[in-house]
């Protein structure tokens, strides 16, 4: 079947933009008579955010995956109809960071209270995400696996 990826920005802590929730309905829309997998990124910064959108496409999307905040969260699942969900992949960059960033900086940039120029951090690389498995003729989820490795340095 045909894979349609649908990008979702979030509104809650982030620059304004329409309701993602009306707007996943208006686009779900153009859809109905296709048989596609629907694959739902989740650009958004809280966790209530995500799961509420996890919630409103259960059963309409193959698979909702969150993304932003670049830590892994543990809640990957089925959902009761047949979308797979997780409210964060986490991210593909330096291990020992600040959300990919040098901790130093970071830290005196929170310890100071004074905007300061982030810059990436150094160091052993991570890679983080989700394997999902998806039926091709029910185009329900049937699994969603955490990928969390970390570069070998041997």
């Amino acid at each position: 079947p045909t894979m349609i990826v649908i990008n979702l920005m979030g509104r809650v802590f982030m620059p304004s933009v329409d309701c993602p929730f009306r707007k996943i309905d208006k686009l779900l829309k153009n859809f109905e008579e296709e048989e596609c997998v629907i694959f739902v990124d989740f650009h958004g910064e809280t966790t209530s955010e995500k799961i509420a959108m996890g919630w409103h496409l259960d059963g309409r999307v193959s698979a909702i995956v969150g993304t932003h905040t670049h830590v892994q969260t543990a809640d990957n699942r089925i959902l009761p109809k047949g979308t797979a969900y997780i409210t964060d992949a986490g991210m593909t960059g330096p291990l020992d960071s600040v959300i990919g960033m040098d901790t130093s900086i970071a830290l005196e940039k929170f310890l100071m209270g004074i905007p300061k120029r982030l810059e990436p951090a150094k160091g052993i690389g991570q890679l983080n995400g989700v394997l999902i498995n998806i039926n091709s003729k029910t185009r329900q989820a049937q699994s969603i696996e955490r990928i969390s490795l970390v570069e070998d340095t041997k």
